[in-house]
């Protein structure tokens, strides 16, 4: 039996992420003792999932300036040169490389591009399932997670705290929960 058949209502073909049934999420340690979440608002990708499943690809680009923590003030700060530099490098993107099976799950290989700087990151990839939608369309779903070093990337600013520890860590958690519309022929 084909890998194909093994997953329910799989469909070949091009999609786009619907941003409006999609979320991009993060959390990072803050002042060592907690989190702090927050989400980009604005963001577009292509899923290709072709005949055989393990051959799809996906390419995705997120808008930097559409940061959402919930603080107006610390948003702004992460815009500016001392993390994100939305000026010089308003976008981050992605581009998958491979996927293979893990288990009943799925594991893309990828290259992050953030601050200038590309890098390997594997995402942990869970289906969520291919379906009809109510406006005669299909959609298919997917969850995803990851871990960053923002160091990694050139975001490398250093604020110690009195007594040890900083005050924005250094891993960075990505969570995506992204629904996909096929596009027409």
């Amino acid at each position: 039996m084909s890998t194909a058949l093994q997953i329910p209502g799989y469909v070949a073909g091009t999609w786009a992420v619907d941003p409006v049934h999609s979320s991009v999420e993060f959390s990072v340690r803050h002042m060592m003792v907690s989190k702090v979440r927050g989400r980009f608002t604005q963001f577009s990708g292509t899923l290709v999932t072709a005949e055989n499943p393990l051959e799809s690809s996906v390419t995705a680009e997120i808008d930097l300036d559409s940061i959402d923590t919930s603080n107006q003030q610390r948003d702004a700060h992460i815009r500016s040169k001392d993390f994100f530099d939305v000026e010089t490098f308003p976008t981050m993107s992605y581009r998958s490389t491979g996927l293979r099976a893990e288990g009943e799950n799925f594991v893309v290989s990828g290259e992050l591009t953030l601050h200038g700087v590309t890098r390997e990151v594997p995402l942990a990839l869970e289906l969520n399932g291919f379906g009809p939608d109510a406006y005669g369309g299909t959609r298919a779903g997917f969850s995803a997670t990851a871990t960053i070093s923002r160091n990694d990337f050139g975001i490398d600013i250093a604020m110690p705290m009195d007594g040890g520890g900083v005050v924005v860590g250094d891993k960075v958690q990505i969570f995506l929960e992204i629904q996909v519309v096929l596009q027409e022929s």
